[in-house]
């Protein structure tokens, strides 16, 4: 196995501005070059994001993260030295509220890392071959707080419920504190609903739904709609392979 990638000094893209208001600031990880220029190439490119920086393996992405406070991490999952799934857990630590949202990056949809990449902080995931648009959206809804999970990720996370035991039980007093409407927002939103989808489904506005899903998640202590999924299948709440509600 090769020892870590030694990049030199890394810094923001030259001409790119990141002051911009409303900007969302993206840090692009990667441990190969033309794959980071090519992220960097294509979210330059696109209104309202802003690459703060570039960075070759978990540690110096951590540093980065910290000097350059991104909003999002582009997080390659293998690389040598500190691999992905560490840099992620140290950078959603950073801060307990405001702390970077990572994307994790992987060239195969079954990666082995995946389930452990979410449970370590990580807000969405994707694959390297994905369209641009595709990039440029999970860019633009991890920014905005929502999951993003392919839905082959999603069968695999479901299998790997079903073999797992329970790792990530809240208190039983908080898990009571939910009411009949939010347990039902936990499920839809297990099941992989989008709030427009959860709002068709109960009758409500998405502003309703949303409304929920930050009662939610403040109540339970939970960063994202991804860690809401995870708790749903390890508490219980769904069972996998059950059919939906």
């Amino acid at each position: 196995m090769s020892g870590p990638v030694d990049t030199g000094p890394v810094s923001t893209p030259a001409g790119v501005e990141v002051t911009g208001p409303g900007a969302v600031r993206v840090l692009v990880v990667d441990d190969q070059e033309l794959v980071r220029a090519g992220f960097c190439v294509i979210l330059e490119a696109a209104d309202g994001i802003a690459v703060v920086g570039e960075a070759g393996n978990g540690a110096e992405a951590v540093a980065q993260a910290r000097a350059s406070t991104p909003d999002v991490v582009l997080m390659d999952i293998r690389m040598p030295g500190m691999d992905g799934l560490e840099a992620t857990r140290l950078i959603t630590g950073l801060q307990a509220v405001g702390s970077p949202r990572v994307v994790m990056l992987t060239t195969f949809d079954l990666d082995e890392y995946v389930y452990e990449a979410l449970r370590a902080g990580a807000s969405g995931f994707l694959l390297k071959d994905a369209p641009r648009h595709d990039l440029i959206a999970a860019v633009r809804a991890a920014a905005a707080g929502d999951a993003l999970l392919a839905p082959s990720v999603t069968r695999m996370l479901i299998e790997a419920f079903a073999r797992k035991p329970p790792a990530m039980a809240p208190s039983p007093s908080a898990l009571a504190s939910l009411t009949a409407r939010e347990r039902d927002i936990v499920r839809l939103v297990a099941r992989g609903r989008s709030n427009a989808e959860i709002a068709a489904d109960l009758v409500v506005s998405e502003a309703t739904v949303k409304t929920h899903v930050g009662h939610v998640l403040a109540k339970l202590g939970l960063r994202d709609r991804v860690q809401a999924v995870i708790l749903a299948y390890e508490t219980g709440m769904i069972v996998p392979g059950s059919p939906p509600d």
